[in-house]
């Protein structure tokens, strides 16, 4: 958790994967943020924040996207704006989806993976979906607020065998 009861304000969440091998499909991973009210944080997402959209308010953008992992480091960053979220969304949650268009990829199949959530210079989470290498999408992290403390957050790595249409209707299961 976040320390002296500040809580989570603005994060960055950045992808990062190498390209597929010369002459396979293009590997495209999308960073996908759910939001949910608190009267129903674990149904279906009041909106969805991913490749060419961004929340109704303006707090979660995705202003940097890749479809091919090309370039240097992390290709494609998403910003949430937790402590400017209206009341009476409670939660976020974050997680990665593979685009299917080439055939049948996993995470094991793609080399280089990893994810990074930061809040200004430091780094909230680090992962590299190792634990979920036979998955299509994966969640990689929850914010939840946390009454007077803000927005906590924890990691939240939980493997899908959903296309990124199904995974986004699965973003808010309980794992």
């Amino acid at each position: 958790m976040s320390g002296l009861n500040k809580g989570v304000g603005r994060v960055e969440v950045t992808l990062r994967w190498d390209p597929a091998p010369i002459g396979a499909p293009a590997h495209d991973l999308d960073i996908i943020a759910g939001v949910f009210t608190s009267d129903d944080a674990h149904g279906a997402p009041a909106h969805l924040v991913h490749f060419g959209s961004r929340s109704p308010d303006g707090t979660i953008t995705l202003h940097r996207d890749s479809r091919t992992g090309q370039g240097f480091g992390y290709d494609e960053a998403m910003t949430l704006e937790l402590d400017r979220l209206a009341p009476r969304y409670a939660r976020v949650v974050v997680g990665v989806a593979i685009q299917q268009a080439g055939g049948r990829l996993t995470f094991g199949d793609i080399a280089n993976t990893g994810i990074r959530v930061r809040e200004g210079y430091t780094d909230l989470l680090v992962h590299d979906f190792a634990d979920v290498p036979d998955a299509l999408s994966a969640t990689v992290v929850e914010f939840t607020r946390d009454g007077t403390d803000g927005w906590a957050y924890r990691p939240l790595s939980q493997g899908f065998d959903a296309t990124p249409q199904a995974f986004a209707a699965l973003l808010g299961t309980r794992p």
